[in-house]
């Protein structure tokens, strides 16, 4: 595996662009092949992912995706699912295509009627922009930005021959299951739309469902994923998975480094579970815990949150079992042996300031219960979180 340039287009047969003049942004991709998606556990769901999840279902292709920031268009009722119809019949009607074989995503604001002329008024303007090099997945990826402050792309080439490439967004309203978030990945292998599902859902579940900005799960979120065949190679499933697996998760902690308001990236593994629902509980609840984020963006020794968290995550855990460890680059300091604590003096508490004070902080649980582990993504809670959120809207 080797990272490559390019972005999605570096993916044979796929083309992208897209617009930012404002708040508002539209991205078109165009890629034909077999497709499969991922979409928000959230029971209010955005009309987009209606429309998407109908036309997969039925077809188990897409020709293309038109994604629209600056309005969610969720929570709009039966006048939201006509708009997100209109957008997939209007690429439909330039790409002379079925519109049940486009996708339709949408982020921003929830519970405003859409702009839909705003939309078909620009289609040409995106499509005439289309490309098939770096500059233009560049472009859809930062037309899709709401308050993310990075683009997220990455493409890599497997060492069977095929490539994987995906754009992301997201900074804020993230805990997957999924949290307000899109992604759109490609690959030139030939794979069979359920295959294509079955690896999919498993990547999600390791990458996305394991990031945690904030704790909201979002109505808009999506992972779609289309495999053009334009490789010409049908690769081992287990070639696929690893390639999934690998792109979702480096997109994943794009997204939580990118937190709104964010200065760090926490990392948290644990261990020693008796399950692997229970390394999940309780990593998720570690990077959840506002408590633990606060104290890591103070860079306040305060480990005991960390131990707290644990502890309410619903996994079966014996407090006299656990071990606790921090590290950073090549710094370990570690803390709390088989529930006994190893060092709680001034030069342990500095060195763990030390830690935190760095850019990624490592953070890892031995529950002592088991064999089964997990790792979750998150970020620092900080004032600006506070502040972005607060002046969303105006």
């Amino acid at each position: 595996m080797k990272f490559i340039e390019g972005g999605i287009c570096a993916v044979k047969g796929v083309r992208a662009g897209g617009i930012k003049p404002g708040k508002m942004g539209l991205a078109i991709i165009q890629a034909e092949g077999n497709a499969a998606g991922v979409y928000t556990r959230n029971k209010v769901i955005a009309a987009p992912l209606v429309v998407t999840r109908e036309h997969i279902s039925k077809t188990g292709r897409l020709s293309g995706v038109i994604v629209n920031s600056g309005n969610a268009n969720a929570f709009t009722g039966v006048q939201g699912l006509a708009d997100a119809r209109i957008m997939a019949s209007a690429l439909a009607s330039k790409m002379s295509v079925n519109e049940e074989f486009i996708g339709v995503a949408s982020t921003g604001v929830v519970g405003r009627k859409l702009d839909t002329g705003w939309i078909t008024a620009h289609i040409d303007e995106v499509l005439k922009s289309l490309g098939e090099d770096g500059d233009a997945s560049m472009k859809a990826a930062r037309s899709i930005m709401t308050t993310d402050t990075v683009p997220k792309e990455i493409a890599i080439e497997m060492d069977c021959g095929i490539r994987i490439a995906g754009i992301a967004k997201g900074a804020g309203m993230i805990e997957p299951n999924m949290g307000t978030m899109l992604a759109f990945v490609y690959t030139d292998a030939e794979v069979h739309p359920d295959v294509l599902q079955s690896c999919l859902t498993v990547a999600v579940d390791k990458s996305f469902n394991m990031i945690v900005v904030d704790g909201d799960t979002s109505t808009n979120d999506m992972v779609l994923v289309t495999a053009t065949g334009q490789s010409g190679i049908t690769p081992e499933v287990s070639d696929i998975q690893a390639g999934l697996d690998y792109v979702l998760t480096e997109l994943a902690k794009m997204i939580a480094v990118d937190g709104e308001g964010a200065t760090k990236l926490i990392e948290s593994k644990v261990t020693g579970a008796a399950t692997e629902e229970d390394a999940r509980l309780v990593t998720k609840a570690i990077v959840r815990s506002p408590l633990v984020k606060t104290a890591i963006f103070g860079q306040d020794p305060n480990w005991g949150r960390i131990v707290v968290a644990a502890g309410y995550s619903g996994a079966n855990m014996d407090p006299e079992k656990i071990s606790l460890s921090f590290s950073a680059g090549t710094e370990v300091v570690e803390l709390v042996k088989n529930g006994e604590v190893v060092r709680n003096d001034e030069e342990t508490l500095s060195q763990l300031k030390a830690i935190m004070e760095e850019d990624e902080i490592y953070i890892i649980t031995d529950l002592g219960m088991g064999d089964k582990s997990a790792t979750a993504w998150g970020c620092d809670l900080t004032y600006d979180y506070v502040r972005i959120n607060a002046e969303y809207t105006t």
